[in-house]
């Protein structure tokens, strides 16, 4: 600590505070219009206790740190390099000979602080507090799930649709097998249904056994020949059956709600079963952790710049374009989700679109400012 110089300790501070304002500011104005009325209504009704209520405005804090974190350090960044604008403190240190990165190397340094609390508050803290949240509520929620099985060459084999699953339980399932048709040119045609209440899953081979299925024998015409009951019919095993399964467990989450471990198995898995559009996705999801945290570094250096300014200039310009930033960035986002999944642009693409955008933006803006 002795090595470090006044400066920065003085510019590292200054943007410390502003920033911790910007993020307790950006936190009550998203806690408050939906969050703490929502929150107050199930007290009031008597669904949640106040403890509950207070635990359930608790496990929102860290999705909403999340957003709050790049943000704050962006807004904090500017205000602080504003005021010392105006009051003709930067000035002073170029006329000094201090350049541009050297006045804001410590606030970069408090930009990659930030950068690494984002990353694990994704990828701890919000998994840990939805986890906690869904126990406090007791969820049992469900998923639909839909597995298909082709052969080597794409042909349809088998597809098992479970329409609830739930507290990691298969039931009400529906079992459509195909077969290759001559008529048909050889195309899969439906052959056989079977539909069960229940599923035994075994976690030693990872098979997936119906009883006391209900069969239906379907004609090439589509119509039923003959019903009747079947037992014991294996309908996955092996790592398909694995693979199956845990992808019914991760599909019960949102991708903000998993680890990045999880994530990444999640991914994996996507990928092996040909799941195009959901693995284009999550892949897009899983890359945005990393550029999140990058463009933490690159919202200092946007907002340093837009904050250096002559002392008669006027304020409002900085802060206009740095509240149309954000707003790009955020509405942005969505839509590069989209172009992800349905394979419009690789997800390497969508996820550090945002982050290259700004690094042009600074490049245009420092050589704007002259500096």
């Amino acid at each position: 600590m002795k090595n470090i110089k006044i400066l920065d300790k003085y510019l590292f501070l200054q943007v410390l505070g502003a920033t911790t304002v910007c993020i307790l500011l950006f936190s009550i104005i998203w806690i408050a219009p939906e969050i703490l009325l929502r929150t107050v209504q199930r007290v009031l009704n008597g669904t949640y206790t106040i403890e509950m209520g207070v635990s359930a405005i608790l496990c929102e804090i860290p999705k909403i740190l999340g957003n709050a974190l790049p943000v704050g350090v962006f807004l904090g960044t500017l205000f602080t390099f504003d005021k010392l604008s105006k009051d003709s403190e930067i000035t002073i240190l170029r006329a000094c000979g201090a350049s541009f990165y050297r006045i804001i190397a410590s606030t970069l340094v408090l930009g990659l602080i930030v950068a690494g609390l984002s990353f694990v508050v994704r990828d701890k803290l919000i998994p840990y507090a939805s986890m906690k949240y869904d126990i406090m509520k007791r969820y049992n929620g469900g998923t639909h799930f839909v597995f298909p099985i082709k052969d080597e060459k794409g042909s349809m084999k088998r597809v098992i649709i479970v329409p609830d699953f739930r507290n990691y339980k298969i039931t009400d399932v529906v079992v459509l097998n195909f077969a290759k048709n001559t008529e048909s040119k050889g195309n899969s045609v439906l052959n056989t249904i079977y539909m069960s209440d229940f599923v035994k899953y075994n976690e030693k081979n990872h098979s997936w056994i119906i009883n006391e299925a209900l069969t239906y024998r379907i004609t090439t015409e589509g119509v039923y020949t003959k019903v009747g009951r079947a037992k014991n019919v294996n309908i996955l095993s092996g790592d398909r059956g694995k693979n199956a399964y845990d992808l019914m467990k991760f599909s019960l989450k949102r991708d903000r709600d998993m680890t990045n471990r999880e994530l990444k198995r999640y991914i994996k898995l996507l990928k092996i079963e040909n799941m195009n559009d959901e693995y284009r996705f999550m892949l897009n999801k899983y890359l945005e952790r990393f550029a999140q945290s990058l463009i933490s570094v690159l919202f200092v250096i946007f907002g340093a710049l837009l904050g250096f300014s002559k002392p008669r200039e006027q304020r409002l310009i900085g802060f206009t374009l740095a509240v149309l930033t954000i707003f790009l960035y955020y509405i942005t986002m969505p839509f590069l989700d989209l172009l992800a999944e349905k394979g419009i642009l690789s997800p390497l693409i969508t996820s550090f679109m945002s982050p290259i955008v700004l690094f042009f933006a600074i490049k245009f803006l420092k050589k704007h400012k002259d500096l």
